[in-house]
C-alpha cells in the first residue's frame, strides 16, 4: 500500500505536492479531481477538505491523517520524508518564511491578476482598477523574488526546497497572469534553472498539462485552456 493519496489537479496550487513527490521519488495514489463536474464541491470531498479546494492529502500510514492547502502538505511531506527543507533550524525557518510569502502574496496576487484579465472578462466584468492593482503588486512581488535570488542558486541556503517548489509553479507563470518579467535576470535565472530539473517538469504533466500557463503551447490549445479555468483560482 501506498503511503500517500493525493487529490490534486493541474493548477500552480494542484502542482506543489506534486512537484515534491516526483522530486523525493514517493510513489503515491493520485485522484484527478474534475472542476468541471466540480468534484471539489462534491460532499465526499468536502469530508476530507472543509474548503473545497485542491490539493489535499491522505497519509495511510498515518492513520489515514489528512492536510489540505498546498503550504502545510509540502511542510508536512518535508517534515515526513526530511526532503528539501534544512536541518539548520534558523536556514529551516527562512524556508518557512519564503513559503508563506508565497501562500500570502505570490499566489493570491497572481491568481487575482490571471482572474480579472482572464476569466472576468468572459463573464462580462472588466475591472481596469483590480487589473492594474494586482498586476502591479505581483509585479513587486517578483522584484522581491529577484532581490532575494541576487548571489542565490535557490530561495534559501543555495539547495532546492519546498519554498521553490511553492513558488516557482506560480512565479512561472508570469505568461499567464501578464506581469512583465523584464529586467529580473536573477528570477529568469531561477526559472532557468528549475526548468531544466526533470522531476518537476515531469510533475507539471501531472494530472495533465497545462503549457499555456508558462507560455507555450499553440493559440488554440490557449484558448481551449482558458474556456477550461473558471475555477482553477
Amino acid at each position: 500500500m501506498k503511503d500517500i493519496h493525493l487529490y490534486t489537479a493541474s493548477t500552480m496550487n494542484g502542482w506543489k505536492p506534486v512537484i515534491f513527490l516526483e522530486e523525493a521519488g514517493v510513489d503515491y495514489d493520485l485522484t484527478h479531481i474534475d472542476f468541471a463536474s466540480r468534484q471539489q464541491k462534491s460532499p465526499e470531498y468536502i469530508a476530507i477538505n472543509p474548503n473545497g479546494r485542491i490539493p489535499t492529502i491522505i497519509d495511510k500510514s498515518n492513520n489515514n491523517f489528512v492536510v489540505f492547502e498546498s503550504g502545510a502538505i509540502l511542510w508536512y511531506l518535508a517534515k515526513k520524508y526530511q526532503k528539501f527543507i534544512p536541518q539548520n533550524n534558523d536556514k529551516e525557518s527562512e524556508v518557512l518564511q519564503w513559503l508563506m510569502f508565497q501562500m500570502g502574496g505570490i499566489g493570491p496576487m497572481m491568481g487575482q491578476a490571471m482572474f480579472f484579465q482572464r476569466i472576468a472578462p468572459k463573464q462580462g466584468e472588466h475591472n481596469s482598477y483590480a487589473i492594474d492593482r494586482y498586476v502591479s503588486e505581483s509585479r513587486r512581488l517578483l522584484e522581491v523574488l529577484n532581490t532575494r535570488l541576487e548571489g542565490r542558486s535557490y530561495l534559501v541556503n543555495d539547495e532546492f526546497t519546498i519554498a521553490d517548489m511553492a513558488t516557482y509553479p506560480w512565479a512561472r507563470a508570469y505568461h499567464w497572469a501578464k506581469v512583465d518579467v523584464s529586467g529580473l535576470e536573477n528570477l529568469k535565472a531561477w526559472f532557468k534553472r528549475i526548468d531544466q530539473r526533470k522531476a518537476t517538469q515531469r510533475a507539471l504533466t501531472i494530472p495533465e498539462p497545462f503549457e499555456a500557463f508558462f507560455g507555450r503551447g499553440d493559440s488554440e490549445q490557449q484558448a481551449k485552456q482558458e474556456k477550461a479555468n473558471a475555477d482553477r483560482f
